[in-house]
């Protein structure tokens, strides 16, 4: 470590962090994080504006983007924001440890998101096509079947947790159908997605352990191709090596059962916690995906989006980004921006301009499937389970937050059985 300034100390709005000053910050892990993002990101926007310093684990600084505005900036413009992490000073400079549970997050891979430009758009080009490949070759019927086969578990018992019993694995289990994985790797695997987002000092060890089964997912696929995600990047024209497919396999696996487990949970409680809005999905009156269109503004799957790194001096908001500095985006504070939002209570119907799948080159390439394992989980399950309503007051209802994300802890509910 150095006692070096991080930013010129002297820069007006500059990260105050040097070494052994990281008490001047707040930091966005650790208990009271895990219980109030919100608190914390209206405090941030007081104190600082837009843009607001603050610590990651291991108290490594960071820039926080609060604006919307801002946050489209960051997000559309890759060429002052790179997504390549080589240029993050403090990682460059020896701040940040291999063993650091940020890495799995923000460290380089040789796949499409760690990367801008032509090598972008190669490696995401093989992403999107096969997401698109597969998605044709009835993922509808491989969620209704999932879906069925969950709620089959408890369907008898009048009463479950739709967090733990169905929200929390039945996206990884369709996943594993895409990918061509064993249907009963799918539980562990979900754990283990879970806790690379979560981090802590598990998270390594279980990125590890999803690379070990993708590698040997890749090794088996090549003696006995099929119909499935990964047979189509090992075949794709885009000539990908044996990293970059890897990599991939990782990136979709993660981030898509990740966000769409957390999404799953959101779009329940919000059903679940209005029964107009349940008796609308089971009238047909109401569709699922207005439901998600107001989730996806209000409590977006990913709270904040690492990162972006500055590729030279510039000013955001009110802060003066040095070359290299690290910036993660606020998807959900950037949503409730009251710039853009002065009354949070209006409808957002209609309206696709939330930054929940980030923006620019950058954006989610697999929301379409996201969307159609939701809205088929959520048919499924009011169609399938009579009285379906909570259990418990919906004021109960808790959330975890980590530095990425807000999880609903449980969602109790009861059903004739």
């Amino acid at each position: 470590m150095t006692d070096q300034p991080i930013n010129g100390p002297d820069a007006p709005g500059g990260c105050p962090v040097a070494h052994g000053g990281a008490d001047d910050l707040t930091r966005l892990y650790g208990p009271q994080a895990a219980l109030d993002p919100h608190g914390i990101y209206g405090r941030l926007r007081k104190e600082h504006g837009a843009v607001a310093p603050v610590l990651l684990e291991g108290d490594i600084p960071a820039w926080l983007v609060l604006g919307y505005r801002e946050g489209r900036r960051v997000l559309d413009n890759p060429r002052q924001f790179s997504r390549d992490s080589r240029i993050w000073r403090d990682w460059k400079e020896g701040r940040v440890e291999a063993a650091s549970p940020l890495i799995p997050m923000l460290g380089w891979r040789p796949d499409c998101v760690s990367q801008d430009g032509e090598p972008h758009r190669r490696l995401r080009r093989a992403v999107t096509d096969n997401l698109e490949a597969v998605a044709g070759r009835g993922i509808r019927r491989h969620v209704t079947h999932f879906a069925n086969k969950q709620i089959d578990a408890f369907a008898g018992e009048g009463s479950a947790d739709l967090v733990g019993d169905y929200a929390e694995y039945l996206p990884m289990l369709v996943l594993t159908r895409l990918f061509g994985l064993p249907a009963a790797e799918g539980r562990s695997l979900a754990v283990s997605c879970a806790q690379v987002i979560k981090g802590g000092e598990g998270a390594l060890a279980h990125n590890d352990r999803i690379m070990q089964i993708l590698g040997e997912l890749a090794e088996r696929k090549r003696a006995e191709p099929g119909p499935d995600f990964t047979t189509g990047l090992l075949k794709h024209h885009a000539g990908l090596d044996e990293g970059e497919i890897l990599s991939h396999l990782r990136l979709v696996l993660i981030t898509a059962h990740t966000t769409t487990s957390n999404l799953l949970a959101r779009v329940l409680q919000l059903v679940l916690t209005d029964s107009s809005r349940l008796a609308g999905l089971v009238s047909g009156q109401l569709s699922v995906s207005s439901v998600v269109e107001e989730v996806m503004w209000n409590t977006p799957p990913l709270a904040v989006l690492p990162g972006r790194f500055a590729t030279a001096d510039l000013e955001l908001g009110n802060a003066h980004i040095k070359e290299g500095d690290l910036l993660v985006v606020g998807l959900s504070a950037g949503n409730l921006d009251p710039q853009i939002r002065p009354d949070s209570g209006v409808s957002v119907h209609g309206n696709q301009s939330h930054l929940a799948f980030s923006s620019g080159p950058h954006e989610c390439p697999g929301q379409n499937i996201g969307q159609a394992i939701i809205e088929i989980a959520v048919d499924v399950l009011v169609h399938r389970l009579p009285g379906l309503r909570l259990s418990v007051p919906a004021d109960e209802l808790t959330s975890t937050a980590s530095t990425w994300e807000a999880r609903l802890d449980r969602l109790p509910v009861e059903f004739a059985a």
